[in-house]
């Protein structure tokens, strides 16, 4: 689970990016230079989307794709890799490992046609300020990442600040540059494009919540909220409200002048487990973008789904999805964990994007086993409504179903085969479930088992 972020005065500083060559092996060239800017995650610029994961394994894999999906070619960098930023700690007495690679986000930084990987390291000891934190970028080439990175430098340095908890990118100011915003323990900060190798960038913009609501465990969401084409910014994570722990959900509107809304409460929690997969989405088409995240402790952690809708000014109304919900194909019991990860895409070629849903859900006797819903989107947004269920016992699916596989720890949703509906790519515990991911292609009918293959990727890279 994630944490933290609090407090401070909205101000305007200048970020610094400190260059230096990275001796890694990426592996043969692939593609030509690119005629212009990269979307995000295509490091080699060949078209093909590539896929990361990094969160808590000390280290970032690098996937590189095809046209049909994941490749066989990988990239695994960490801080012992040279010419990478920072120190890799020994493990401590509890065998924690570092937190290198907690956050990573991709956007063509420079415009020079390659996309390029924003990766952070909170827990980073920056001289003897303990935990302070650190977030650099890993620059795209012709032939992937690896050539050279630059660090950026936060807007305040104070110990145990955890700058880069969260990241994400978009142009939240509408100049048409990628934007990084990181968040830290006290603060969101926007550093705005562009960004050069060479150590220039804009300006950054912090912004923190008023102290009444404080967000001590952050994850950042961006997307398309309102009509006006630019990218807008949700702070998710721990609230308060009467004494009790919430969920808060913050607002920051995107535009030349960022407009942070007023902090909210969604729901009440007992227990420490808060947001940690969310995606911005129009499920209803309306042309506004909605926010979907989890809700993990929900009943005994049975696990929700919230669906804030978007609107003029930004989030309008809510409603929560659980197995309760009608049309959902199983019942809500303690310990489902129900959005346990969660992706947005259109299955079925209808218009209208839908929702995968994991779970850690009991599958007869067999507790944890784990597994995935579909949700469709529609005029009235997502509904039950002809929702599909798929386990490692559901008929097509290779594999059985286990005791503590969590198979659906892992969803995501994406046009792996570019045939103009999203595919449904689930993974489980690599421990107890099958290795890599199996990959449900999507089709007129939406997703089912009629294609089934699976791939050495795991759906845990970042969507």
């Amino acid at each position: 689970m994630r944490t933290s972020i609090r407090t401070a005065l909205a101000t305007a500083v200048t970020v610094s990016l400190t260059g230096g060559l990275l001796g890694l092996t990426t592996g043969t060239a692939t593609a030509a230079v690119p005629a212009k800017p990269a979307q995000a995650y295509d490091f080699n610029g060949d078209g093909n989307r590539d896929y990361v994961t990094g969160e808590f394994i000390d280290e970032v894999v690098v996937t590189y794709g095809t046209a049909t999906g994941p490749g066989a070619r990988t990239f695994t960098f960490d801080q012992d890799s040279p010419g990478i930023p920072g120190d890799r700690p020994e493990p401590d007495e509890f065998d924690e490992p570092d937190e290198f690679g907690r956050g990573v986000a991709s956007a063509d930084f420079d415009g020079d046609g390659y996309a390029d990987l924003a990766v952070s390291d909170p827990d980073e000891h920056i001289g003897a300020q303990d935990h302070r934190g650190m977030v650099m970028i890993v620059w795209g080439a012709r032939s992937g990442l690896g050539s050279k990175a630059s660090t950026i430098d936060p807007a305040s340095s104070v110990r145990n600040q955890k700058f880069g908890w969260d990241l994400a990118t978009g142009d939240f100011n509408g100049d048409g540059k990628p934007d990084l915003a990181v968040a830290d323990r006290w603060s969101v900060h926007v550093h705005r494009g562009g960004f050069t190798p060479s150590g220039t960038s804009g300006k950054v913009s912090t912004f923190a919540p008023p102290e009444d609501s404080p967000f001590p465990r952050p994850m950042l969401a961006a997307g398309k909220v309102t009509k006006d084409r630019i990218t807008d910014l949700y702070v998710l994570g721990e609230g308060r409200g009467n004494g009790r722990h919430t969920l808060g959900v913050w607002f920051l509107k995107g535009g030349s002048t960022i407009k942070p809304g007023k902090p909210t409460t969604a729901a009440k929690s007992n227990t420490n487990h808060y947001p940690d997969s969310a995606v911005v989405a129009d499920f209803d088409k309306d042309g506004y973008g909605d926010l979907a995240y989890n809700d993990p402790g929900h009943k005994s952690i049975a696990g929700a789904v919230h669906v804030l809708r978007g609107g003029k000014n930004g989030p309008a109304d809510s409603r929560r999805i659980t197995q309760d919900t009608p049309g959902v194909a199983t019942a809500a019991t303690a310990d489902d964990f129900f959005g346990i990860s969660i992706s947005a895409g259109d299955t079925d070629r209808d218009g209208y994007p839908d929702l995968a849903i994991g779970t850690a859900e009991t599958i007869g006797e067999l507790g944890a086993a784990g597994g995935a819903h579909l949700l469709h989107g529609g005029k009235k947004g997502l509904t039950g409504s002809g929702s599909k269920w798929f386990t490692r016992d559901t008929k097509g699916i290779p594999g059985k179903a286990r005791e503590s596989a969590w198979f659906g720890r892992g969803v995501r949703l994406h046009d792996f085969d570019r045939d103009g509906d999203a595919d449904l790519l689930i993974s489980g515990r690599e421990k107890t479930d099958r290795p890599g991911g199996t990959l449900l292609s999507g089709g007129r009918s939406g997703i089912t088992t009629a294609k089934v293959r699976e791939v050495p990727l795991p759906a845990t890279y970042e969507q």
